[in-house]
């Protein structure tokens, strides 16, 4: 009886040897022996399935702002803009645009959905490039069906932007773009749209309204030293010439008398 107790006894005091032994060998460890390699392939220690990982792997990249200063926003007007500013109406990094004929609120369903038509029709050509000019930013907010009065305002339910008349919202460009390949890819984007749309290229004048901007020649605002004093010159001396022929026709005119 003394004896087994003495066997058992041996046997759990050489465990917690061995017990004592491993971890302190792991302890001692570089951390380099420690790395393990994840179910996703990342490097993870031997502690990681008690701490949060710190890469996060994304799989649906969708257009989200990082952050905003509210919460929730009103619904807003998109106005019609006549005050002159023709800006975001024409082209700025690519060859060909998609430009919108009405002022309209796209979400970010819209605009993932006609850049991924872009991008399909785009993938066979070799060097080419869609940029978008809009993202959704604006938090928007609704209120069920058949829903009273007050509560205050609804939950939030998708992001969306913004788009008056003439805003160009899609560019694609690149060395091998040919124009009939351009407007086709454009016409499976402007499917995806809830307007009326038209494409443009780098001839397209500004929008502003219902009407083309033609550009205009602006003279320089600024007038050098130099360029004063040389049309001072130049007005004296024409001055000076036409003063010896208005006194030779007076004198004509009394000879003649």
């Amino acid at each position: 009886m003394s004896t087994s107790l003495f066997n058992r006894a041996s046997s759990l005091v050489s465990s917690f040897s061995r017990l004592a032994v491993s971890s302190s060998s792991s302890s001692s460890a570089s951390p380099r022996s420690s790395i393990a390699v994840g179910r996703a392939g990342l490097p993870r220690t031997a502690d990681s399935l008690f701490q949060p990982a710190h890469l996060l792997q994304v799989r649906n990249k969708s257009l989200v702002p990082r952050r905003t200063k509210y919460r929730k926003a009103h619904k807003g007007r998109v106005p019609l803009a006549l005050g002159g500013s023709t800006k975001g109406t024409t082209l700025e990094w690519g060859d060909y645009g998609l430009r919108v004929n009405e002022p309209v609120r796209l979400s970010a369903k819209h605009l993932e959905v006609a850049e991924a038509a872009l991008k399909r029709g785009l993938k066979p050509i070799r060097g080419s490039k869609v940029y978008m000019r809009v993202f959704p930013d604006i938090p928007v907010c609704i209120k069920g069906n058949e829903t009273r009065m007050g509560k205050g305002k609804g939950t939030f339910e998708f992001w969306s932007c913004r788009a008056r008349m003439g805003r160009v919202i899609f560019e694609i460009g690149g060395p091998n773009l040919r124009p009939e390949m351009a407007h086709a890819v454009m016409r499976l984007a402007a499917a995806k749209l809830p307007c009326t749309t038209e494409v443009i290229d780098k001839t397209s004048v500004a929008r502003l309204g219902f009407d083309d901007v033609e550009p205009e020649k602006l003279a320089p605002r600024v007038t050098t030293l130099g360029e004063a004093q040389r049309k001072m010159q130049l007005a004296s001396a024409a001055a000076a010439a036409a003063q010896p022929s208005a006194q030779a026709e007076a004198a004509a005119a009394i000879a003649s008398a």
